[in-house]
């Protein structure tokens, strides 16, 4: 069972998908071609399916030109979280070897 806020952002992901896809006057036919899947799994992206493989939809993405956001997702300057863990396991102070 999945969270549902991942449900939820699954969902509008795959609704934004579809109005990227209408307003650039892509049919589900192209798309799904061009994807290189079948239309029942565009579908499935549009609805934003929780079973489809997420390459499927960095490939979506990448045809509607939106990749470039996807590889943010997770990089390490964004992760506020991760570099404040970082940062606590610092030294407090640095002892100079005695020679």
């Amino acid at each position: 069972m999945r969270p549902i806020s991942v449900e939820h952002g699954l969902r509008k992901l795959g609704s934004d998908m579809r109005d990227a896809r209408i307003r650039r006057r892509i049919s589900v036919a192209i798309m799904s071609q061009r994807a290189s899947i079948n239309r029942t799994t565009l579908s499935k992206i549009e609805k934003g399916d929780t079973g489809v493989a997420i390459g499927s939809y960095a490939t979506v993405l990448f045809i509607l030109g939106m990749f470039d956001r996807l590889k943010e997702i997770a990089d390490v300057k964004h992760d506020a979280l991760g570099l404040e863990l970082d940062e606590e396991r610092l030294p407090k102070r640095i002892r100079q070897r005695v020679r």
